[in-house]
């Protein structure tokens, strides 16, 4: 589709002619010898006055009007708009708080083969697998033990991501579990967001023994910023110290930030966890549209000064011409 950016300036394609019409002609003053036998001189000789002049004043008259039509449909900036181009732009920032704690280690977990594996890994492959789903929002990666660390900001490059979740092991971040310290950091991130729609998803074998801050407290936090927290226990609430996962913790964080609370004993139930997360948060998206221009206003430009250069080319050769008629006829 074709349009002008400033069709208004087509108004003064009259301009030119107006001005010719209502304007007095030019007249320059100037000293002249006046020949009162100028008619009887030319009829002895048998010449004729020569109109060439008024042709020529005709002819440029046209060339100016021209150009002028040129410059001005230049100027109106003349642009062709192509199809739209549409895109998706995230609309919920999601940030993944996991546990690497030494009790991470213990292999009570199946893999596809019915290996036994880590915790750790059983969560790195199911993790992996919803981050791929994922391919509209933009997440985050935290990674706590003893202390909370940031390993990936909100990114919608989840193929980095991939790679840094790979890097994570065991007991990087310390052998003790500060869940309070992971939502305090979750909240500090993703508190920069400019999206509305918040998640932390927290995951945890044990229950928190060196955090700064209490996780009830960082509950209430979260949700007075808008965060919701989905808690997921991977440990054993049998087992004792550590790596006993302390459930009603789990519970009350999710209740109070209006999130969920997810058992995950197997692979098969912590992939039912994501499945349910997935269908919590759908795939939300804002679909803007940009429609590309290309100018043309090139085309009109370049052929009003074509015309001048040809114009001038001409002039300067028919004026040599007139000296070169005496050496030919001497040769």
């Amino acid at each position: 589709m074709w349009q002008f950016e400033y069709l208004w300036l087509l108004v003064l394609l009259p301009l030119p002619w107006l001005i010719y019409r209502l304007l007095p002609a030019y007249r320059e003053a100037r000293s002249a010898v006046r020949v009162p036998f100028f008619k009887a001189m030319l009829q002895a000789i048998g010449a004729t006055p020569d109109a060439q002049n008024n042709r020529h004043d005709r002819w440029q008259l046209l060339l100016n009007l021209l150009i002028w039509a040129l410059l001005l449909l230049a100027a109106a900036r003349p642009v062709e708009v192509e199809k739209p181009i549409v895109r998706q732009q995230p609309v919920r920032d999601m940030m993944l708080a996991i546990d690497i704690s030494q009790s991470m280690e213990t292999r009570d977990y199946r893999d596809e083969n019915g290996q036994l594996i880590d915790r750790l890994s059983a969560v790195k492959a199911v993790v992996k697998g919803f981050i791929d789903k994922r391919q509209n929002d933009r997440i985050g990666l935290i990674v706590f033990g003893s202390g909370a660390f940031a390993q990936a900001p909100m990114t919608l490059d989840h193929s980095s991501l991939d790679i840094l979740l790979d890097e994570t092991a065991i007991g990087m971040a310390g052998p003790n579990t500060a869940i309070g310290d992971a939502i305090g950091l979750s909240i500090k991130l993703l508190d920069a967001a400019k999206e509305r729609e918040k998640v932390l998803i927290l995951l945890t074998d044990g229950n928190d023994t060196s955090s700064a801050i209490e996780p009830q407290h960082a509950a209430i936090m979260a949700k007075n910023h808008d965060i919701v927290i989905h808690t997921i226990a991977i440990g054993d609430p049998k087992a004792s110290g550590e790596d006993k996962v302390d459930l009603t913790a789990l519970k009350r964080i999710a209740r109070t930030s209006n999130g969920r609370f997810f058992r995950a004993d197997d692979s098969s139930a912590l992939e039912q966890v994501y499945a349910t997360l997935d269908a919590m948060t759908p795939h939300d998206v804002k679909t803007l549209s940009h429609q590309p221009k290309r100018d043309w206003f090139w085309l009109p430009l370049g052929a009003a000064l074509l015309l001048l250069c040809l114009y001038h080319l001409l002039a300067i050769a028919a004026a040599r011409l007139p000296r070169m008629h005496p050496h030919s006829k001497e040769s």
